[in-house]
This record gives structure tokens, C-alpha cells and sequence, in this order.
């Protein structure tokens, strides 16, 4: 067996200035650039990315990509203590929340099942698609 030494999760965007933009002034998460490269000091050019610093301590590395698809599955989920109130404060923010059939959402976006914790689904400025969920 190998010896990790940690982890990481990470995603691709289109534009990591749009995306430091989303997430740092949008979300208002704590966000700083982080170098791909394997050396930083090999040199200006390299391709760079962005770490985002999750409350709860983790970090998730967003990365360029050219030719990005946008994820069709939930890549990043926020716990909140209440939904409507995250809700509304990201749609005064500007965030759009996705409207679904199946499962079905409300009007505001949130699905709610006495059977799961209530959920609603927006995207980020690639398109990737990012969740709240009250818990």
C-alpha cells in the first residue's frame, strides 16, 4: 500500500478570476492562490489555481481548464442551520437556484422531503453545480 501523505479534493472552471470573484465575494468564502506548479519557483507562466478554505478546515483546489464542462452532478455542498434564510441571502447576493422537476423544488428552489434534510441547488460561474442543505 502506498504512503499518502494527505489529500485533496479539487474541480475544474473556465475562468479563475470569475471563480475567485463567485466564491470569495459571492459566497464570501475564505479563497488564496495556489501555484500547480511542482516547483514554485520554476518560473512565471505556469498554470495557476485557486484554494478554496471550507468552514470545518478543509480545502478544495479549483484549477483551470480549458474546453470546461461544466460538472452534472454536485461537486460542493454547505451545511446551513436554515435554508430559507441561506436561501435568500444568496439570492439577494445574485445567486439563481435551479428549479427541478425531480426531485421536486419549491418556488425558491428548495426541495423539501420529510424524508431528507431540505436541499437546494445552484451553480457556480462555470456552471458547476453547488448545494445548500440545512443541517
Amino acid at each position: 500500500m502506498p504512503e499518502f501523505t494527505a489529500a485533496f479534493s479539487g474541480f475544474a472552471v473556465d475562468d479563475l478570476a470569475r471563480a475567485r470573484e463567485f466564491y470569495a465575494s459571492t459566497l464570501g468564502l475564505d479563497v488564496s492562490d495556489r501555484s500547480l506548479a511542482a516547483d514554485d519557483a520554476a518560473g512565471p507562466g505556469l498554470p495557476t489555481g485557486l484554494e478554496l478554505h471550507l468552514p470545518g478546515g478543509a480545502d478544495v483546489l479549483v484549477y483551470p481548464r480549458p474546453g470546461h464542462e461544466p460538472a452534472a452532478y454536485t461537486i460542493l455542498n454547505f451545511l446551513v442551520p436554515d435554508i430559507d434564510r441561506a436561501v435568500d441571502e444568496l439570492t439577494a447576493r445574485g445567486v439563481r437556484f435551479e428549479q427541478y422537476e425531480m426531485p421536486k423544488t419549491d418556488p425558491k428552489g428548495i426541495h423539501r422531503d420529510p424524508r431528507v434534510r431540505p436541499v437546494a441547488w445552484f451553480r457556480d460561474s462555470a456552471g458547476n453545480i453547488l448545494s445548500v442543505i440545512e443541517g
